[in-house]
């Protein structure tokens, strides 16, 4: 079953890695659902156990998307 997932680019690395990851993403399977401007990012429909192939990456980092609340 597909979970949405946060893929960022570092800050240290070059604009081509987020390329890759994107291409990396739905070449595996994945559906970007959402592409950031301010953060260079997206976000992304995929299987966990697809997922490994992003994490791979010294250049992005990867963090499942979830819910956030303050009370």
């Amino acid at each position: 079953m597909p979970h949405q997932y946060i893929v960022s680019l570092n800050k240290e690395s070059p604009p081509e890695e987020l390329e890759k990851a994107k291409k990396t993403a739905t070449d595996n399977g994945g559906k970007i659902v959402k592409e950031f401007a301010l953060v260079k990012g997206f976000v992304v429909q995929y299987d966990d156990d697809q997922v490994s192939t992003l994490e791979s990456s010294d250049h992005i980092n990867v963090e499942k998307d979830s819910e956030v609340s303050i009370q």
